[in-house]
């Protein structure tokens, strides 16, 4: 197990873990220089001194770094630290496939198809560049928060299944996706691939897997002696070509599925197609050859083996279906008997591996259990507890109790495998980091650096006539406050900057009006006037910005009043200054003056006449 906080290569800094399986653990890591979120597996410690092991991992982890592909976990690195051996890949959030399917079942044809779609195009570049998974299953497939489709555990899959299902615990756990030459321990082709597609395919389609079983071993049995159930048993409107396509691929022989991912990726892509309707249903070509019945044999023939010779069914017998009947019951029986046989054989010459299997285990949990506790109760279990222990940090776990084991509850191991216990250090504290007035990066990038968990930083965005729009107003918990770095959620309030309007229309609007938008808006006034023939004295006649213009508080806005009609002269004046200019000591005419500046009063002139 790795602990967290570590920096694998200087490069590579261990944030959390994200699950344990039976080959490696894998954890959340960052990368430093490339600033992005990657996964990081890690070789479980109990294969860490097979050098066989570790050649083929980084040999084959190196190859997987080859696929490139949209539907494959990208591999970005390969590495080794203090005999370690880790790969660092592609960090997909979202789900496995099969947690996706207990969530979503039933799923619809379309989404079934799209999902295959997806994985076959995958295993179709690995089969290119002479890659076998042998380890296809729904957990090793994940579902981005997309509903892209991406396959994992390429290189751990190549590396440590050559050797049999008795000497791994990750194809023990697979057993459900198992082709039957595996089952029968022949080595795994781009057939048994295809096998595991099919089964994938089928708990697609139904929600569940074809074969269940008490064990591994009656489960692998059933893989090669009986036929995959119908999917329309289940779901009877399932097309007759999407049913064939889990057949063709699930066929017990090898010759009769199909050639390739190709193949198969062809013919799904096509099922759900209306010219299609009405297909038969598919049947092996092994199956098509003349059938053969074995006769029955004699209690005598039972005891002494029976060697007589299977004899070929001609068109007289077909005529005879009560004693084809007879015949059948008798060949059946027969048929299991030297099953039977077989079987018996193979376990006395240890052939048959399910039954000279070493007795496996099952870890159970020791959480919250005191060191001694845990101890006493994996060696009830048959196994041995390491007599180093790890320390750990945990806010839900007692200090000095175990916290986890490695490997982790639940997985199944030979007896006599060495557990590592994981001891509670208590709650991982840290001081909360003052992070106010840095941008919402730099803050996230100071919080995770302190051991906060980038998952727990909630980010909320409030306007702020102060703060720059992307700095942090406010933080809560505040700075230097001792907190869970595990569990605390830190929530970072965020200036969205000063807040915008939109400048509304102040035609005609008072200066009184005017006054109390601009107060509530915290806009400021500046105000000029001019005469109007045509707008209210005090009202407005312009503004400047004009109407919809986004303003922020504190903006100065220029708005002109009008100040009524322009002042006319006085009709006294007028007349005054007319009877100055028209009147003089020799005048002798008598003449009347219409004034311009009087034009609205028609009869008003000024009359001039000479001496009497």
């Amino acid at each position: 197990m790795v602990e967290i906080g570590r920096k694998l290569s200087g490069r590579y800094k261990i944030l959390g873990n994200i699950g344990s399986g039976g080959m490696a653990n894998v954890y959340l890591a960052h990368d430093l220089i490339l600033d992005r979120d990657v996964a990081v597996k890690v070789l479980r410690f109990d294969f860490q001194s097979d050098q066989g092991a570790i050649r083929r991992f980084q040999r084959e982890a190196l190859a997987a770094t080859e696929l490139v592909h949209p539907n494959i976990v990208a591999v970005y690195d390969v590495g080794e630290e203090e005999g370690m051996q880790y790969l660092v890949m592609e960090y997909v959030k979202g789900t496995d496939l099969k947690k996706y399917i207990a969530a979503h079942s039933p799923l619809s044809n379309e989404r079934i198809v799209s999902i295959m779609e997806q994985v076959l195009s995958a295993i179709s570049l690995a089969h290119s560049h002479r890659i076998i998974h042998r380890d296809l299953k729904p957990q090793n497939i994940l579902v981005d928060e997309d509903n892209t489709v991406k396959i994992t555990d390429f290189g751990i899959a190549i590396a440590l299944s050559e050797t049999s299902i008795t000497q791994t615990n990750t194809l023990l756990g697979s057993v459900h996706y198992l082709s039957p030459e595996q089952a029968r321990g022949s080595m795994a082709t781009r057939q048994s691939d295809i096998y595991a597609l099919g089964i994938i395919l089928y708990e697609l389609i139904t929600g569940k897997v074809p074969f269940e079983g008490e064990s591994a071993v009656s489960i692998a049995l059933k893989h090669f002696q009986s036929e995959v159930p119908s999917v329309r048993d289940f779901r009877p409107t399932i097309p007759q070509p999407l049913e064939n396509v889990v057949l063709h691929a699930t066929a017990k022989e090898a010759s009769d599925r199909y050639v390739s991912a190709d193949e198969m990726l062809s013919d799904i892509s096509t099922c759900l197609a209306p010219e299609r309707a009405g297909e038969p249903i598919f049947e092996p070509s092994s199956m098509l050859d003349e059938t053969k019945v074995i006769p029955a044999l004699s209690d005598e023939e039972l005891a002494t083996g029976g060697d007589e010779p299977a004899v070929e069914v001609s068109e007289a017998a077909k005529e005879q279906p009560e004693e084809n009947n007879n015949k059948k019951k008798k060949s059946k029986r027969k048929i299991w008997l030297i099953v039977a046989a077989v079987l018996a054989i193979l376990v006395g010459t240890g052939t048959f591996f399910a039954m000279t299997a070493p007795k496996t285990v099952t870890i159970p949990s020791v959480v919250n259990l005191t060191q001694e506790e845990a101890t006493e109760k994996l060696e009830e279990k048959g196994l041995k507890v390491s007599t180093k222990t790890e320390k750990v940090s945990s806010d839900k776990v007692e200090k000095d109790n175990v916290v986890q084991t490695d490997p982790a509850k639940g997985t199944p191991v030979k007896e006599g495998a060495t557990i590592t216990l994981y001891i509670s250090t208590g709650a991982k504290k840290v001081n909360m980091p003052d992070v106010k007035d840095q941008t919402y990066q730099e803050a996230v990038n100071t919080l995770t650096e302190s051991g906060i968990k980038k998952t727990n930083i909630r980010k909320v965005e409030k306007y702020s006539d102060t703060v720059e729009s992307g700095n942090v107003i406010k933080q809560t918990p505040a700075s230097n406050k001792s907190i869970a770095a595990d569990e605390t959620i830190v929530e970072l309030t965020v200036s969205k900057g000063a807040k915008t309007v939109s400048l509304r229309s102040l035609m005609y609007m008072t200066k009184a009006e005017v006054q109390d938008y601009f107060d509530q808006e915290g806009l400021i006034l500046i105000d000029q006037y001019t005469y109007s023939d045509t707008i209210a004295q005090g009202s407005v006649i312009a503004q400047d910005p004009v109407a919809r213009t986004q303003v922020k508080k504190g903006d100065s806005i220029t708005v002109v009043f009008s100040s009524g009609p322009e002042p006319k002269p006085s009709t006294t004046e007028t007349s005054q200054s007319t009877t100055e200019s028209t009147t003089s000591p020799s005048t002798t005419t008598t003449s009347a003056t219409t004034t311009s500046s009087t034009a609205n009063s028609s009869e008003t002139t000024t009359t001039s006449t000479g001496p009497h």
